[in-house]
């Protein structure tokens, strides 16, 4: 609620409240967006390498309420706030702005510890090896997502209007207050919380480990068994508690680090891991344009929203913003039909638990995208359709047409955002090393930050260059004599090529395949938690008998002849 809160009218206060121009408030906006969606990566590699989630949480949450409170003062006093006279405004002054915004990055910094760490910590309290909870795991982050935008759709149906027609500090008041109650209550449940233990000192360090081995041993050459490759025992990964991640076939040069004959080898599964990290990056890469178009939610669609009639009866006008709830709404509402309804529906049929691989949901979320934009080109060009008709093209010009016409790019938008946006999330989690699931989760985060900023940019270029070479802005401060239908329509064609990229790379991903051995008495137990395009999750239990009791009180005993029998 407090992010939504002053993200889905950032645009708005802007230009009303510190006169900012048009495309100077939308890349203002993407900016500082971005920016809280980016700065996860140092809260997520704070939590891996030295505190964990909990406690990076914990001060990032601080920082956070700071950076509201602040924002608040911004937006209540007087000092703090342009000056006006007989309805004439004056522009903000320096130290006016560079408050506004200090407040506003503050609460960036904030965000890059509580982000990436909040929803991987509720994931941690889940034992991927118990089937019960494994089960329960996989609906977790459908209503993680549920929850986070009933939060969104309480700021966009109730706190944008209270911002417009009630004041802007009560406006930001209300999310600080609630932000404060609401970990509170988090603290709480402090004593019930699972922590999870840090098994590598530093997991960025493991991979640039395993990059430098696998150049410097480039000029040797690979077995052609993958068993001759580098790995420690089983029981070493039973004592320390670690996963052993099994060996892949993709990005076979990396297996190099691994080669006996190297002056300091990396195991199999350091290996593995790090080739996890860079499938994931191929796929981050095919997540910035969706990021991009979901930029327009609260940039172009709201300043889009402010030229149509809003009016709802007895002089009462919704805000442009709060058109921004029906992302929300259908969201909402599809969640309990997907969790519910679609998941065991094709559970029956394709044997997998999460009904479709995460890829495949990523997929049918990027297609409702192209949807969306589509659908938004078309709307658009029925509104310019309309200011030709009743030549409504001046500058605060009310377009005879009503704003529930976006309605339908919106609802594309939160149905999208169901496959999308949660599908992001868990796959990103999901198929992170077990040491770095929270830096895992902020290829979500900085997928989304990035898309922000390459939509600030999008929109300065297309901007500059519609200029240079027409002489009319396709985004101009004056939407209603720009050429905002061919700036979606350019949207839409990358969208689609875009999907069409997705869906080749998936087809070549390999999912994360591992083992855990624990031992009970004299039985090494195995089990196997695998991912792949087919079947989804599969599990694994094999034991194996180990007669000779080679390990002993933590020490290897070598004396003794060793006799192993192999179930599964």
């Amino acid at each position: 609620m407090a992010f939504y809160g002053v993200a889905s009218n950032l645009v708005v206060y802007l230009t009303t409240e510190l006169h900012e121009d048009t495309v100077s408030s939308v890349r203002s906006a993407n900016n500082w967006s971005g920016s809280v969606w980016i700065t996860p990566i140092l809260g997520a590699y704070i939590a891996d390498t030295y505190f964990g989630r909990f406690w990076t949480f914990t001060i990032s949450s601080l920082i956070y309420v700071l950076g509201m409170i602040l924002l608040t003062m911004a937006v209540s006093l007087k000092t703090f706030r342009p000056t006006c006279t007989n309805g004439v405004c004056n522009k903000a002054t320096p130290s006016q702005i560079a408050f506004f915004y200090a407040s506003l990055y503050v609460m960036a910094i904030g965000a890059g510890g509580t982000k990436p760490n909040i929803s991987t910590f509720g994931a941690d309290q889940f034992d991927d090896f118990d089937p019960r909870e494994r089960k329960l795991k996989a609906s977790f982050f459908n209503w993680w997502m549920f929850s986070s935008f009933l939060g969104g759709l309480m700021a966009t149906l109730g706190l944008v209007y209270i911002q417009e027609n009630l004041g802007w500090g009560l406006g930001y008041g209300i999310p600080t207050a609630g932000l404060m109650i609401s970990l509170l209550i988090f603290y709480l449940g402090t004593p019930n919380y699972r922590h999870k233990v840090r098994k590598t000192e530093s997991p960025a360090k493991e991979i640039i480990k395993v990059c430098a081995a696998a150049f410097s041993n480039r000029s040797l050459i690979l077995p052609n068994d993958p068993a001759e490759l580098y790995e420690l025992e089983p029981q070493h990964y039973m004592i320390t508690g670690k996963r052993r991640v099994h060996h892949t076939s993709d990005f076979r040069f990396l297996d190099k680090a691994a080669l006996k004959e190297g002056p300091r080898p990396s195991t199999v599964s350091q290996v593995e891991e790090t080739k996890l990290v860079i499938g994931m990056s191929i796929i981050w890469l095919a997540t910035l344009i969706p990021s991009t178009i979901w930029a327009q939610v609260n940039t172009l669609f709201v300043k889009q929203g402010t030229t149509l009639d809003r009016s709802l009866g007895h002089g009462f006008q919704i805000p442009a913003a709060s058109l921004g709830s029906f992302v929300t709404i259908s969201m909402l509402l599809s969640v309990p039909i997907y969790d519910r309804f679609f998941v065991p529906f094709m559970r029956r049929r394709t044997g997998n638990p999460r009904g479709i691989t995460l890829l495949q949901r990523l997929g049918i979320g990027f297609g409702f995208q192209v949807l969306a934009t589509t659908v938004a080109s078309l709307v658009e060009l029925q509104r310019m359709h309309a200011i030709k008709s009743n030549h409504a093209n001046g500058p605060k010009d009310i377009v005879p047409m009503s704003i529930f016409w976006l309605l339908p790019q919106y609802i594309l938008l939160g149905i999208g955002d169901v496959f999308n946006a949660i599908g992001l999330l868990e796959f990103f989690y999901d198929q992170s090393p077990e040491d770095m699931q929270s830096l895992g989760t902020t290829f979500f985060t900085t997928g989304i930050g990035v898309g922000n900023f390459l939509n600030s940019l999008l929109v300065t270029v297309v901007d500059k260059l519609t200029r240079r070479v027409g002489g009319k802005s396709w985004i101009g401060n004056n939407l209603n004599d720009s050429h905002l239908d061919y700036y979606y329509g350019f949207l839409m064609a990358i969208s689609a090529i875009n999907l069409a990229v997705f869906i080749w790379i998936s087809s070549r991903y390999t999912y994360k395949k591992e083992t855990l051995e624990v031992k009970e008495g004299k039985v090494l137990c195995v089990q196997m938690e695998g991912k792949n395009s087919s079947k989804g999750l599969s599990g694994l239990h094999a034991c194996t008998l180990d007669f000779s009791s080679r390990w002993r009180d933590g020490h290897m005993d070598d004396k003794k002849p060793k006799a192993h029998l192999n179930c599964q």
